[in-house]
């Protein structure tokens, strides 16, 4: 039996960029949002509800997301979570800073 590698954590800030790039094409519950970036990574991130909520209480506060009642697909009331225009420009700010530090480790690993 292969031994399963070691969870690791994701670089600073990582958790909210995705949480921001994920609600940003479509606002959505917590429970989903975990589930779309576990889908779209190929399970390769899976993230825990005691990551995530606190994660999203923080950009509640910090003024990124708001939130409002909803119903969940198994009509269930849930707390839809969307991006606010200054989660937006945190977006596109965190987006680049990835993108020169994604260039600095590739030019490492070279």
């Amino acid at each position: 039996m292969a031994k399963r590698e070691e969870s690791r954590d994701l670089f600073p800030r990582a958790l909210e960029l995705m949480i921001l790039q994920t609600l940003h094409r479509r606002p959505m519950h917590g429970y989903a949002l975990a589930q779309h970036i576990k889908a779209v990574s190929d399970e390769l991130l899976q993230i825990e509800e005691g990551s995530l909520y606190p994660a999203l209480q923080r950009m509640l506060k910090a003024g990124w997301l708001k939130s409002e009642m909803g119903m969940s697909a198994r009509n269930r009331p849930v707390r839809i979570f969307k991006v606010t225009a200054a989660g937006a420009k945190r977006l596109e700010e965190e987006r680049s800073s990835f993108k020169r530090m994604f260039a600095g480790i590739t030019r490492v690993l070279a």
